[in-house]
């Protein structure tokens, strides 16, 4: 813990007095003050002017990160024959029907991703309020109730990431490994704010992005100007 500490205490002194920076500068610091022993994750919290408890101002969606996550995503599939085949031939880590509703009641949900085929959802259904709290819960508007398993679990699988705002009106996403490229964490940064901007929900009133901060795994986090962010 005394470790953890002095790195902490180290990032956070290197951080003192920036605020409001740019991506680039964001990537820099954060990328030079990820120093855990493994490959930290790169994160964004983006606070919104929303209320997501009235639907026309819920923001979801789901966006291709241009240079992937550098998370390794295990995919489960809920299909019957040919699909679960198809599932299976693209990389699906677990595929199934009653038997994996039956799983995941009994505790075990050893997977990132869920995707289902139209004709499950009676069966996924019952599983909501197991599958919904942890955003694991297929849906038609991110692509994850499909006819398309291949495309699905291959987008999954290729550095997709769904995003949807949290009770307080704030989206937490991963957008990449400490160990990338700044110009790559630079890419995925603005391609990720870029869905979000144009996941804008008719209600919503007033500023829309109120504040953007980039953090790693076990570091502090750095705000960035919202408008150099939206590449303005």
């Amino acid at each position: 813990m005394a470790k953890l500490g002095k790195r902490t205490a180290a990032a956070r002194e290197a951080f003192a007095g920036k605020a409001d920076v740019t991506v680039e500068e964001a990537v820099a610091l954060v990328k030079a003050n990820a120093t855990a022993k493994f490959d930290e994750t790169v994160e964004i919290a983006v606070n919104l002017g929303v209320d997501p408890r009235h639907a026309d101002q819920m923001v979801r969606g789901v966006v291709g990160l241009p240079n992937g996550t550098g998370k390794s995503v295990r995919v489960a599939v809920f299909a019957r024959g040919p699909k679960a085949e198809e599932a299976q031939a693209a990389g699906a880590d677990i595929v199934g029907a009653e038997d994996l509703m039956e799983t995941i009641q009994g505790g075990t949900i050893d997977f990132d991703r869920c995707i289902a085929t139209p004709d499950m959802m009676p069966v996924v259904g019952r599983l909501g309020k197991i599958l919904g709290p942890r955003n694991l819960m297929p849906n038609p508007k991110v692509g994850t109730v499909t006819m398309d398993v291949k495309a699905a679990v291959e987008a999954a699988k290729g550095g997709e990431v769904q995003f949807k705002v949290e009770k307080a009106g704030v989206i937490h996403a991963g957008v990449g490994k400490a160990s990338f490229d700044e110009g790559k964490l630079v890419e995925n940064i603005r391609a990720f704010v870029d869905a979000v901007q144009k996941a804008k929900p008719a209600g919503a009133k007033g500023a829309y992005m109120k504040k953007i901060a980039i953090s790693s795994t076990m570091g502090p986090g750095v705000s960035v100007n919202v408008d150099n962010a939206n590449g303005n």
